[in-house]
């Protein structure tokens, strides 16, 4: 039976998006409502004065393109019911629901103190708040929502629709967040791409031979987002403000207690930024003092500056298999030395650095990795796409695709951030140690 929508939305990126009555109730709850409050990009506004978009619209975007993902598999045979439907497009919906203030940087703050994660807080969500009892009270299983946001659904190519190369995650973000910062790098023919969707014989998730071209595009896109935009220098610099003064003063404003996730859903970005700038504890000593203003620093916008910059792109992390390792031994070794001088630079940052931060100084040294190919949903890394042509079906590995392979594996980072009165200090100790 078809979907039965009963009222759209309009949204800059897909124009008109469409809804059901539980997606309607879902989206009116105070825990989803929250997502307006936690912007998609953090610090990003600070560089790209439009890129104040949200976890939001980006959650309803997904849904969306889950439904389209859902359709196309339908009629092509490989779903049994629209039934599957909806659950996609809630699974898309929900997939976010767990993100603390600023996104990731709360993630990274979530990790050092706890064995939180935004996908786990989602999974609690789903599975025991007023989210539940909507989707039972509907006729849909939580569990199977929960499995199917988070890369544990039993079926793996439902599972890639919602993240992963080919996801919708994906497909939403990349155009939305170049609209919103102005940028023209994340163009992505998606319609091309979520027509073309396939699943093979073992249900892994392909496209269609016709367009890889479009597949292609996107990949590179992405890659472009993440230097232009997402790994931006000044952006960083106040997310790394950000994310050390919520590491020091996590102790006194108890960011990270989610005994209750009552608390967790009073967190936004603007709220806790207000908390880190109002500490006014009287037993603070000159360490977290000096957060506190680092946090007010970050509101004026008077942000670190940049003394030192390193980039490496190298391949896979994984260790290769016996085929592979003998047609990539050269690019192994080379990325292996790769590797090997972006630890090195890092060691030697660290005991330069470790000292100084140690006793207080606002000096601090920023390493950043992500995999320039989006990670499939759980959390392997992936190096080549199906292919579904005709009555055929093949796996077409990135080093088969110039362009893809070219930036396959990981972008590495490596910054030293600082305060004005100390920049020329700083450089001139990193100087001398090169």
């Amino acid at each position: 039976m078809p979907l039965r929508y009963i009222g759209e939305i309009t949204d800059p990126i897909h124009k008109n998006i469409k809804f059901t009555l539980v997606e309607r109730e879902l989206i009116d709850t105070f825990i989803f409502q929250r997502l307006r409050r936690i912007r998609q990009l953090a610090g990003a506004h600070l560089v790209y004065p439009g890129a104040l978009h949200s976890r939001f619209e980006h959650s309803i975007g997904s849904m969306f393109l889950a439904g389209l993902a859902g359709q196309t598999l339908l009629e092509k045979g490989y779903l049994d019911s629209d039934d599957m439907i909806q659950n996609l497009r809630i699974s898309a919906l929900l997939h976010d629901i767990g993100h603390g203030p600023f996104s990731h940087l709360f993630e990274e703050v979530l990790k050092e103190c706890t064995t939180h994660s935004h996908e786990k807080l989602g999974e609690r969500i789903i599975l025991d708040t007023l989210i539940t009892d909507i989707l039972q009270r509907n006729g849909y299983n939580p569990i199977t929502i929960s499995s199917l946001s988070f890369g544990k659904h039993k079926t793996r190519f439902l599972n890639e629709i919602i993240s992963g190369g080919l996801s919708v995650d994906l497909m939403d973000y990349l155009p939305r967040d170049s609209y919103f910062s102005g940028t023209e790098y994340g163009k992505v023919d998606y319609h091309r791409i979520i027509n073309s969707l396939e699943v093979t014989n073992s249900k892994k998730l392909g496209i269609s031979r016709s367009a890889l071209y479009s597949y292609e595009s996107m990949l590179i896109s992405r890659y472009q987002m993440f230097k232009s935009v997402y790994f931006h220098k000044t952006v960083r610099s106040g997310e790394v403000m950000l994310l050390n003064a919520m590491k020091c003063l996590n102790s006194v404003l108890n960011l990270t207690d989610l005994s209750s996730l009552d608390s967790f859903f009073e967190l936004h970005d603007e709220k806790v930024l207000g908390m880190l700038c109002d500490v006014r504890d009287p037993s603070l000593g000159p360490k977290e003092i000096s957060y506190v203003n680092l946090a007010k620093d970050y509101k004026k916008r008077e942000l670190l500056k940049c003394i030192y910059e390193y980039f490496s792109l190298s391949r896979q992390r994984q260790e290769l298999r016996p085929d592979e390792a003998i047609k990539n031994t050269g690019e192994h070794l080379k990325s292996d030395k790769k590797k090997r001088i972006f630890d090195a630079q890092v060691s030697k940052l660290k005991s330069i650095i470790g000292k100084y931060q140690a006793s207080g100084e606002q000096v601090f040294l920023d390493i950043s990795s992500a995999p320039s190919i989006p990670l499939a949903p759980k959390k392997e890394e992936v190096s080549s796409i199906m292919v579904v042509d005709k009555k055929d079906e093949y796996e077409k590995s990135f080093d088969q695709i110039p362009l893809i392979y070219v930036i396959s594996g990981y972008l590495d980072m490596i910054r030293v951030y600082t305060n004005k009165e100390n920049r020329k200090f700083y450089e001139t100790i990193i100087k001398d140690s090169e």
